[in-house]
């Protein structure tokens, strides 16, 4: 933080060399550690979506089954696609190409999400921002996992970094701007159908601008220049369009499809299950309206928290002040972008699961707000008494300091954190899901082999182990490789790896591995010779 000359040239060089030196460090953490992360439930599927895709492209569109590739032709495929493409050039698995696209995608969001703090609060403002997102579990651990959610959030974060510099630079934002928002709508909206919500906001954003400047300039000058910007936006939307189809195939074969996807994903698709909620079971459609501001409570760092919501507050209030139109237009983009979509699910209460993993776009705006608030503390302290703002400045990465160790604590598991008010994943372990995704079967599939190799133990006659499991069996047979037969049954089988979450049964078998973090398992692998077991399920009470 700053401690020379906040607002001199000097002191914006140091900011701006901070944040320049934490993407470094990300990305050097991100090359050293991408392989450690296992496969999801998704992943499988997603891969051979991502196949489709170049095969779409590839065949000149005579290989049409991505359009009609179970229900991920309703999302967009920039991810996989690209995934795929890459996979081919490097000398990694399919599996650890996409785990390393995934890192490298999400630190184009961190970059984003700090040219917006920056634009908006200066450059401490920015690394401020940067750091706030760069030390959050959620967003570090899902930018690796998660191929939907996390390039979603990263696409949101380049959006909303277009509209930031479109509303400062109206009524004529500079040809670069127009490229930027123009790839960021493409792919917010290309890769879900809930990027209109960046739509949405940019919309109200300028209606704001405008009805400031109706007021002040009259309406004749307010209408002229909002001719003037809707002129230059149009590159944006032919750019934009390209994108959503280069990456979105299905979301342009016909201009309705978009609204059907939309439509699709307004009602709950699949037959409703439980997941584990404030400590109880409860059917995903019957989820509380609270969800996800809960689950934002207890999931984000308690400094992202804590600057977040200062940064609603004094963002609120400098939509009030006087600052320049443009300016308090931009705030207020920033602004909807993190709170509009956790009042729309308060109001409409849609099915909710699977954690928070499909509002992690929300956490970038959230670390804008906050780095714009805590940077605008530190100098106003700073102004008053150096010493104090010295003190405050360590405060702030020490609070950043912790959840990098808890981080390191729990890889490659960083996405199940929760934060010290719900008493950490220990407290949380009985009363939330933790790792749903079930990436934990990597290292569990490790110990088996070692176990096995250690162990000098020989195959059943065929050659071929069988492992049941209880959790994504897709991943478990990567995993575990031709060795192995996996399979839901554990009749027959000599060995199982079982989730450490409320379904999977504690069985009475030997353990012979147990894969846990800060105390808590995340998953189990059981030597099941010569015992019978019924099954690895078990269903408790609601």
């Amino acid at each position: 933080m700053p401690i020379a000359s906040p607002g001199g040239s000097r002191s914006e060089r140091v900011a701006d060399g901070l944040a320049i030196l934490a993407l470094a460090a990300v990305a050097a953490v991100a090359l050293t550690t991408f392989r450690d992360f296992g496969m999801g439930w998704d992943d499988f599927t997603q891969a051979q979506y991502g196949d489709l895709l170049v095969s779409l492209f590839g065949s000149g569109f005579a290989d049409q089954r991505a359009l009609h590739f179970v229900n991920l032709y309703a999302y967009g495929g920039g991810f996989d696609l690209l995934s795929s493409i890459v996979a081919g050039h490097l000398p990694f698995s399919l599996w650890e190409t996409r785990r390393l696209c995934g890192a490298l995608v999400g630190l184009v969001g961190l970059a984003a999400t700090w040219r917006a703090g920056r634009r908006l609060g200066g450059p401490w403002a920015g690394l401020l921002a940067l750091l706030l997102l760069a030390t959050c579990p959620l967003y570090i651990g899902h930018m690796f996992i998660n191929p939907k959610d996390g390039p979603f959030a990263t696409a949101m974060a380049v959006l909303l970094l277009g509209i930031v510099r479109a509303l400062l630079q109206y009524p004529r934002p500079s040809p670069g701007t127009i490229a930027l928002a123009g790839i960021g709508i493409g792919c917010a909206v290309g890769t879900r159908v809930l990027g209109g919500f960046g739509v949405i906001v940019a919309i109200l954003a300028l209606l704001y601008l405008v009805a400031i400047e109706w007021l002040r300039l009259g309406p004749q000058p307010a209408a002229k220049r909002l001719g003037t910007f809707a002129l230059a936006l149009i590159p944006m939307v032919v750019l934009g369009y390209a994108v959503l189809a280069l990456i979105w195939p299905w979301g342009v074969v016909d201009p309705l499809n978009p609204f059907r996807a939309a439509a699709y994903f307004s009602t709950f698709f699949e037959k409703p299950w439980r997941e584990l909620f404030a400590g109880s079971l409860i059917l995903v459609p019957d989820m509380p309206r609270t969800y996800l501001p809960h689950l934002l409570a207890l999931k984000l760092p308690e400094v992202l928290l804590a600057l977040g919501l200062a940064g609603i507050v004094t963002t609120l209030a400098m939509l009030a002040g006087r600052a320049r139109p443009q300016r308090r237009a931009a705030l207020l983009a920033v602004l909807l972008f993190a709170v509009l979509p956790v009042a729309v699910t308060l109001v409409t209460r849609p099915a909710m699961y699977n954690g928070i993993r499909h509002f992690v776009f929300v956490v970038p705006p959230l670390a804008v707000l906050g780095g714009i608030a805590g940077a605008a503390s530190l100098r106003w302290l700073w102004a008053r008494s150096q010493a104090l703002g010295a003190v405050a400045a360590i405060a702030v990465v020490a609070a950043l300091a912790l959840p990098v160790v808890h981080m390191a604590r729990l890889h490659p598991y960083e996405y199940t954190y929760f934060n010290a008010i719900a008493g950490g994943v220990r407290g949380a372990a009985n009363r939330y899901m933790l790792d749903y995704w079930g990436v934990a079967f990597k290292q569990a599939a490790e110990a088996l082999r070692a176990q096995i190799v250690a162990s000098g133990a020989q195959p059943p006659a065929g050659g071929r182990w069988r492992v049941a499991t209880c959790g994504p069996q897709a991943p478990a047979t990567v995993e575990l490789g031709p060795q192995f037969d996996v399979t839901w049954e554990p009749e027959g089988a000599q060995w199982a790896m079982t989730l450490g979450t409320f379904y999977c049964r504690k069985l009475d078998a030997p353990v012979i591995a147990e894969i846990a973090r800060e105390g808590v398992v995340y998953a189990r692998v059981y030597d099941l010779r010569g015992r019978t077991i019924p099954s690895l399920l078990t269903i408790p009470a609601p």
